[in-house]
């Protein structure tokens, strides 16, 4: 008898017997499985190598899952005229399933969600998931140098060399990381070519600066953006702004929130403090109100790709033709440059920028811990009123000195 839709409901366990198979005459191993109590499900019945019985679980014997069981049937009848064992196949592939890529890649990345700040997360999750993707399903055991090249240039030729030496330092981390866990035994990261970066010392002029304040839209990015001109911060550090940072009229970042791992204190200017004053309370989905000033859901401001190519776009509308390439990091070095042409004291800049460096560092570092408050506030608010002046097209009390 033929196992079908119509006749698998009909048949019933014989009186007396706790488990009875019912097998397809049309299909050796094949069968209905009915146990005492009214449970029924389709297997696949075989002897292995050794000679031993062996049974796999098809599911179900609803109607709609007859056909694919069948199929199966057919495919595990044809490994064991192969002389291969259906069930050890089923198992290895668990097994290689639990030792891809993908597999690894999950556990990495939830210990770097919890050891990163958030942007460097994103970074990161980006590469591993997007630019990663074809590898997910390899056994990561078996990824060769060869893959990896591949993903670099293929990367390389999308979306450029610098966005291939990020990705590449990732999968880098990811392999010793792996390393380190027993889950890989070699780095095959280790001899890929890494393209070369040029060093960057872009310095905006006050024309470029006006141009881009003026060009910056009233959203998150625009805000963030004018913050980021106002105080020379790192760009994260205002994306994932919380309300509990702001004290009185300065910034108050915690040590977990700075590159550097120290506390930090950032005097926010009258500029600086309207923005933040013009950005609105935001709620949570449970009507509380929302820790971070910027972004969205459970994070804070993202989309910093495209936001930029926007506001190039702008810019080259307003002005006839675009800026220079440029980039947000270059903010935090023209206010660095612009503040020193105003004669502010290298070592109040970088008391400003959180650097630890120059005339902070090494042994001058462990006996200099005055943190110059003061200085780095009269520092910001000189440079917001020149900052202004340029936007605003008017004379500053501000002198710059003229470059040599």
């Amino acid at each position: 008898m033929k196992l079908t839709v119509k006749n698998i409901p009909t048949l019933a366990i014989e009186s007396g017997k706790s488990d009875q198979i019912i097998f397809d005459d049309s299909l050796a191993g094949f069968g209905l499985r009915l146990r005492e109590g009214g449970r029924r499900t389709l297997i696949f019945q075989y002897k292995n190598a050794a000679g031993k019985n062996r049974r796999i679980n098809l599911g179900s014997a609803d109607p709609e899952n007859l056909a694919k069981a069948r199929q199966k049937a057919e495919e595990f009848k044809a490994l064991v005229v192969l002389n291969k064992d259906p069930a050890a196949e089923i198992r290895d592939a668990g097994r290689r399933a639990s030792e891809t890529f993908e597999a690894a890649a999950k556990l990495f990345l939830a210990k770097q969600r919890v050891r990163l700040r958030p942007r460097s997360y994103v970074d990161v999750e980006r590469h591993i998931n997007v630019l990663a993707k074809p590898l997910h399903d390899m056994e990561l055991a078996k990824i060769e140098r060869r893959h990896i090249a591949a993903r670099l240039a293929e990367t390389e030729q999308n979306s450029g060399a610098i966005t291939a030496n990020r990705l590449r330092a990732s999968l880098s981390k990811l392999f010793s990381w792996a390393i380190g866990e027993g889950l890989a035994e070699v780095n095959p990261v280790s001899g890929t070519n890494r393209n070369e970066e040029a060093s960057r010392d872009r310095v905006l002029s006050p024309a470029e600066l006006r141009a881009i304040w003026l060009a910056l839209p009233a959203n998150d990015y625009g805000a963030v953006v004018k913050l980021l001109m106002l105080t020379g911060q790192r760009a994260g550090e205002f994306a994932d702004l919380r309300r509990s940072e702001i004290v009185g009229e300065e910034l108050r970042l915690p040590g977990e929130r700075t590159k550097n791992h120290r506390p930090h204190t950032v005097p926010l200017s009258a500029p600086a403090l309207a923005i933040l004053a013009d950005q609105p309370v935001r709620s949570k989905a449970d009507g509380s109100v929302r820790e971070l000033i910027f972004g969205s859901g459970e994070g804070g401001f993202s989309g910093w790709s495209k936001a930029k190519e926007q506001l190039d776009s702008r810019i080259a509308k307003m002005h006839g033709a675009p800026i220079p390439p440029w980039r947000i990091h270059d903010l935090r070095r023209s206010f660095a440059t612009h503040a020193a042409e105003m004669g502010i004291q290298p070592h109040i800049i970088e008391a400003v920028l959180n650097h630890v460096s120059g005339s902070k560092a090494g042994v001058a570092g462990i006996y200099n811990r005055a943190t110059h408050e003061p200085e780095k506030r009269a520092a910001l608010v000189r440079w917001a009123d020149l900052l202004t002046a340029w936007i605003e097209k008017r004379e500053s009390n501000v002198a710059a000195l003229k470059r040599a």
